[in-house]
């Protein structure tokens, strides 16, 4: 059985002499919801890329149910990730660039990736290429994708930027929902009172480091 934890050691990344992360240490159940607060620069972002394997930390480790990343895997098993900046295929249709990304592991098709379109209030059938995309529909895209193939880890950093409150709502369903069917969800989010309140522990950050254990909540 896999262990049921994402644990975090000393996590430490420098960048040019810049330290970003400073020694986070946190361990997080599987199944909970976990929010990351804190002024842009505070290292939410950053926390959240280390988590992902999209950087190497300085020093420290990042151990996801089990497998260390960066060691025993590149990137945790079956995790959805939306984060800035937000990229796809600029001729291709939203349900293109779905289908294109589910080529990679073919875990789901295409009944899977109009699901998760209209989840986020897109149209699968939508001619339009990305580059005509709004800010908006470009987030509920990166929303799309991340929760397409049902992943057990889903990091949301900032999903409610360029939303109006419909989408709003349609981020929090959406963690609610995933975090129902035993989802471990990590977001950021910056005074959006209605996905706070979904939090099960609030983890503040500044200048790279937890500002708390996250026992506030």
């Amino acid at each position: 059985m896999m262990p049921d934890t994402i644990d975090i050691r000393n996590a430490t990344k420098v960048i040019d002499k810049r330290t970003v992360l400073d020694d986070v240490t946190l361990t997080l159940e599987r199944g909970g919801i976990y929010g990351f607060t804190g002024i842009n620069g505070s290292g939410k972002t950053m926390f959240f890329r280390a988590v992902s394997g999209l950087i190497h930390l300085t020093s420290g480790s990042i151990t996801v149910f089990g497998q260390r990343v960066g060691q025993d895997v590149d990137f945790p098993s079956k995790m959805g990730l939306s984060l800035e900046p937000i990229g796809f295929w600029e001729e291709c249709t939203g349900l293109e660039n779905l289908l294109l990304l589910a080529s990679i592991r073919r875990a789901v098709g295409e009944g899977e990736a109009r699901e998760s379109l209209c989840r986020v209030g897109l149209d699968p059938d939508d001619t339009r290429p990305f580059s005509a995309f709004s800010t908006g529909m470009r987030r509920r895209l990166s929303i799309a994708q991340a929760i397409m193939e049902k992943p057990e880890l889903l990091i949301l950093d900032e999903p409610t930027n360029g939303l109006d409150i419909s989408g709003i709502r349609m981020v929090e369903d959406i963690v609610a929902k995933e975090h129902g069917r035993g989802c471990t969800v990590l977001l950021t989010c910056h005074n959006e009172p209605m996905l706070e309140a979904l939090f099960e522990r609030h983890f503040p950050m500044s200048d790279g480091r937890l500002v708390d254990d996250g026992s506030n909540r």
